[in-house]
């Protein structure tokens, strides 16, 4: 049985179990013409031709990038009732091909438990892996990473592709930037795709919009679920120095106001932006400091990336003031090609991500709404959930540090006289 499943057979069979799964569910509610979570708002929006006018209040289809657009437009494309089922379609072949490309079509024999692993995190991490834009990028973000500092260019022209959808993946593309041999080559599939972006915005009449998902959130407060937001949340819990919790309807989202509060929303954007130099500088010297180390041709430069691209996609979850539950999913890829490169080396953050997805769950979508009104318990699991996170930021730091560390030349053995 073991070995009928560490197989690539056996891996495909637990592609379509997993996947039927959200697919039937899917394909029950758009037979209703109903939708899931915030693929109302991405419905509404492409009924809307993502035009503001046309818009009833909400968020403007314009946080996003614009190439998050384009699928929706193509899960519109038959009308609001399949849209649902249309989306997670979408969802289901790009996770199809992050585990082909994991597992080199399932003739890599090592990596058949990484793609079982990542089976298992998608199917913890649930809705929030289907119904988000953000469940779009993560097999983008994986397929890049297996590509990783063999193939640059290919893999910059993926990563590049995702910011244009969610804006995480340059998180990244900065990690490949630090450790490729040749940086001129992510530079140019970064232009090369950028340029393709704003040749499709000119075409479509959209040039003025293409930036605003720069400036659409700028003015939103720390949300409820936001890692800097733990201290508030009890201050709320606890009813202490009227601190609260309540809805932005501008921008759906939960918010924590208290003592404080606005000063740390305007703080968070440049932490964010230092916490994300200070580890690519990291990753930058480790690969120098590492060609002395003792592994003759220095430091591995795929698993300098993969801890690269974990600590920086952690360092944008836990120094961002959004904090949505969906934003575990971008910590997904590295750890499954991390665990197809050396299993060993990367069980410890695998089952610490395993343990934020149980504990995502249970905070979103199970219970929420008991979170949002102060419950206490809810309260402690987004708590472990959130330090957790902390923990594997932390790991991933330091992995980078003792991959560039010096080590010391054995000394010479002593000829016996």
């Amino acid at each position: 049985m073991r070995s009928a499943l560490n197989s690539g057979r056996g891996l495909l069979g637990g592609f379509i179990v997993v996947h039927l799964v959200f697919l039937v569910f899917a394909a029950s509610l758009s037979l209703r013409g109903e939708a899931f979570s915030d693929t109302f708002i991405y419905r509404d929006w492409a009924m809307a031709g993502f035009n503001d006018a046309n818009l009833r209040g909400g968020p403007s289809p314009w946080v996003y990038p614009i190439l998050a657009l384009f699928p929706m437009a193509i899960a519109g494309l038959a009308g609001p009732g399949p849209f649902f089922f249309l989306w997670v379609l979408m969802t289901t072949l790009l996770n199809g091909w992050a585990l082909l490309k994991l597992t080199a079509r399932g003739r890599n024999a090592n990596a058949i438990p990484a793609g079982w692993w990542w089976l298992a995190f998608t199917f913890l991490m649930g809705w929030l892996g289907f119904a988000r834009v953000d469940g779009l990028t993560a097999p983008l973000v994986l397929v890049a990473l297996a590509y990783g500092v063999q193939r640059p260019f290919i893999a910059s022209v993926l990563l590049a592709i995702g910011t244009w959808v969610k804006v995480w993946p340059a998180a990244i593309m900065l990690a490949l930037f630090a450790v490729v041999k040749n940086r001129l080559l992510v530079v140019l599939a970064g232009i090369a795709a950028t340029a393709g972006v704003i040749a499709v915005a000119a075409a479509l009449g959209s040039v003025p919009k293409l930036l605003n998902f720069l400036t659409q959130q700028g003015d939103r407060g720390m949300q409820l679920e936001a890692t800097f937001t733990t201290p508030w949340l009890w201050l709320s819990v606890l009813n202490v120095g009227g601190s609260r919790m309540y809805m932005n309807t501008d921008i759906n989202s939960m918010q924590v106001d208290g003592p404080g509060t606005a000063t740390m929303s305007v703080l968070m954007q440049p932490l964010l932006v230092l916490a994300a130099l200070l580890v690519a500088g990291l990753a930058f010297w480790a690969l120098h400091n590492g060609k002395q180390h003792k592994v003759a041709g220095g430091v591995d430069r795929t698993e300098l990336l993969l801890a690269g691209a974990l600590a920086l996609a952690a360092a944008f979850v836990v120094f961002n003031k959004v904090g949505s539950p969906q934003f575990m999913v971008w910590l997904g890829p590295a750890v499954a090609v991390g665990l197809a490169h050396s299993w060993r080396e990367w069980r410890v953050p695998a089952l610490m991500l395993i343990a934020i997805a149980v504990a995502t769950y249970f905070i979103y979508p199970l219970f929420y709404d008991a979170l949002s009104h102060n419950n206490p318990w809810m309260a402690l699991v987004l708590t472990i959930r959130n330090i957790l996170v902390v923990v594997l930021f932390l790991w991933s730091v330091r992995r980078l540090y003792s991959l560039g560390k010096k080590t010391a030349a054995p000394a010479p053995a002593l000829k016996e006289t």
